[in-house]
């Protein structure tokens, strides 16, 4: 009974935050356009099913994401795990201690953005427009590879207590840099895959392990701490997405010098 009232009081804030998306899309159609919506019972199913899709995901955030990513934060840094024993729980850690959270936030940020819809998407429109010339799971890789080193130096970071402006400003002057040598043709989809991992399977588990982690470090303040993994998240899949290209061109400049090598 206490989920099903929660998954009507849900549903009922889910309508009302997407009907003024769906009021913005009909009263253009209406108002601006002068037209009569094209398959409005088709759409009016739609509506349904994002209804029901969006409140179960919500729903399922609160009962069961949120949850394990604090619990697998909670775990994975408690003394006794880290130290391996009661005895000496008591002695301080340093920042070596909590290599396996490292490694647990690097394995969950690549594993949720291979998951990733919305980089799924990306990487067959990009693969089509370009003719195939930008695969789809080799860019799927570079981008969880850039999530993966991300959050696991946004854990780091969170372990340590250092300033989180320091990595970003360093992290974007180095994607200025690579901009200016990176081929034309990534830069643009590079900057795109660092949006789109900050999506539906990602933020959820990130945001809750940096809360989780930030709560169970000594020392450490959940509201300045907690937040921060996503923004390492959208920052890092630009520079693997673009070194991903830039390795690929030059492999392919390498191979073409040594075809006309052979030539002469």
């Amino acid at each position: 009974m206490e989920l099903l009232t929660r998954l009507i009081s849900t549903a009922l804030l889910t309508l009302r935050d997407v009907m003024p998306i769906f009021a913005v899309i009909f009263g253009f159609q209406i108002i601006v356009l002068r037209q009569r919506i094209p398959n409005l019972r088709k759409m009016l199913t739609g509506l349904v099913y994002v209804l029901l899709g969006l409140t179960l995901f919500l729903v399922g955030l609160e009962e069961a994401l949120f949850p394990l990513g604090e619990l697998m934060a909670q775990q994975l840094t408690n003394p006794e795990f880290i130290r391996g024993g009661i005895a000496s729980a008591s002695e301080a850690l340093n920042w070596a201690d909590y290599k396996w959270v490292y490694l647990f936030a690097a394995t969950i940020g690549f594993a949720t953005t291979i998951a990733e819809p919305a980089l799924i998407a990306v990487a067959m429109k990009a693969n089509s427009v370009s003719g195939g010339s930008i695969g789809v799971w080799g860019l799927r890789v570079a981008v969880g590879i850039g999530v993966a080193i991300g959050i696991a130096l946004g854990t780091f970071r969170i372990v340590t207590g250092t300033p989180l402006h320091y990595y970003i400003i360093a992290g974007y002057l180095f994607v200025v840099v690579q901009t200016l040598f990176a081929p034309r043709i990534i830069i643009a989809l590079a900057y795109d895959s660092g949006g789109v991992t900050t999506s539906t399977v990602t933020v959820p588990l990130v945001a809750a392990l940096g809360w989780g982690l930030a709560s169970t470090v000594p020392d450490r303040s959940p509201l300045i701490d907690g937040f921060g993994l996503i923004a390492f998240a959208s920052l890092f899949p630009m520079i693997t997405v673009m070194g991903y290209a830039q390795l690929a061109e030059w492999r392919i400049q390498r191979a073409r010098r040594k075809h006309m090598s052979a030539g002469d």
